[in-house]
């Protein structure tokens, strides 16, 4: 089933496995996984990052017990060592980002052959196949990227643009890839406002950085002091205002926002869109209460109880509610595209981003007012 590789396997790996759920994961030798599905790829795993889904999966909230022992992660990177017979678009050698979802799509069911939506595939594969694998992708339904080498869908996979690392890459294969598909989902242009509830998480600090090179006006919102810590760390040299929730009220930060834009009235004060990542009805209530009337909300966190949502806010003050997941493929390689045509420079070296423009260097050049030279 597998193209030949001139790479010189081993016939077994090392594997961090979860043998009970609520233990440490136990590093021990494995098998080496072989292709059995045409349109698989063996690689080995460069970088491995961790998601709060490993943590949850972990604790026994996913799955049953019967799933043990299993391997994690869902976000990582790594080199193509062995090529199922079906696969074309890559080769031994190439490197290749893994995000969890879409592992063995079935092709044939109404999520696959009518894909809709901003960031849709073509006809054919969707990431939302109800009939993947237990429901589950890589990392989660099936072993992921806490070992040395795993399987991949090739379908399920993006090339790593030259230039990013698989360290980098890595983390974005379900936090940037989660936050790049719920800002899109926003429909907001350059100059309009956003907020992002849980501003300083993995998702969060994430979004920060992609709204504001997005051209977005970027309201971050934390109550966590190491959360807020690292949003302003990230986001106030480039520009977006981070707001500790215990200390500001929503309506006191829509109102400085009103008096900034010119409004006169509170229903045309606010955040154009906001992302509520966090879990707590706490948050969404904030975040509900920064956004102006006929603004969306985008929820990407989904809590065991759920939200409450006031009519009155949906009926009379018109606001969306929207749900977001993760991005399709296509939004997969529409991020890349963004992160490789935004190349940053310190404060300092605007010369340098003079001459490199004049050079005809590829991609947005940009003046990133935190970056230390």
């Amino acid at each position: 089933m597998a193209h030949t590789s001139h790479y010189d396997l081993p016939r077994s790996m090392k594997a961090h496995v979860l043998e009970k759920f609520n233990t440490p994961y136990v590093l021990r030798e494995v098998a080496l996984p072989s292709i059995e599905d045409q349109h698989d790829m063996l690689i080995r795993v460069d970088a491995a990052s961790y998601c709060h889904t490993d943590a949850v999966l972990a604790s026994g909230q996913l799955g049953p017990e019967s799933m043990l022992p299993h391997v994690g992660c869902h976000e990582f990177a790594g080199t193509v060592v062995a090529l199922g017979s079906d696969v074309v678009s890559y080769q031994v050698g190439d490197r290749v980002a893994v995000p969890g979802r879409g592992y063995h799509v079935c092709g044939k069911c109404m999520e696959c052959l009518n894909p809709s939506g901003l960031d849709a595939d073509e006809p054919g594969f969707s990431v939302y196949c109800p009939y993947v694998e237990r429901g589950l992708g890589v990392g989660a339904g099936r072993h992921g990227g806490f070992r040395e080498y795993a399987l991949v869908d090739s379908r399920q996979v993006a090339g790593i643009p030259e230039g990013m690392t698989a360290v980098e890459v890595a983390p974005l294969m379900c936090a940037g890839l989660t936050v790049y598909s719920a800002l899109r989902k926003c429909e907001l242009k350059p100059g309009q406002r956003v907020g992002i509830m849980g501003c300083g998480g993995g998702l969060g600090h994430l979004g920060v950085q992609f709204a504001v090179k997005m051209g977005l006006i970027v309201t971050g919102v934390d109550v966590a002091p190491g959360a807020l810590e690292l949003a302003r760390e990230v986001g106030t040299g480039m520009g977006a205002r981070i707001v500790d929730a215990r200390s500001e009220k929503a309506g006191d930060v829509r109102r400085r926002m009103g008096e900034e834009d010119g409004r006169g009235h509170l229903a045309e004060m606010g955040v154009d869109a906001v992302l509520i990542l966090p879990e707590s009805q706490m948050a969404f209530d904030y975040g509900v209460g920064l956004v102006r009337n006929g603004g969306i909300v985008v929820v990407v966190s989904f809590p065991s109880d759920g939200f409450h949502v006031a009519a009155s806010d949906l009926v009379f003050r018109r606001i969306r509610v929207v749900g977001s997941l993760i991005g399709s493929n296509k939004a997969m390689r529409d991020m890349f595209e963004f992160c490789e045509r935004v190349r940053t420079y310190p404060f300092e070296k605007l010369n340098e981003l003079v001459e490199d423009y004049h050079k005809g260097v590829a991609g947005k050049l940009v003046l990133d007012m935190g970056m230390e030279e």
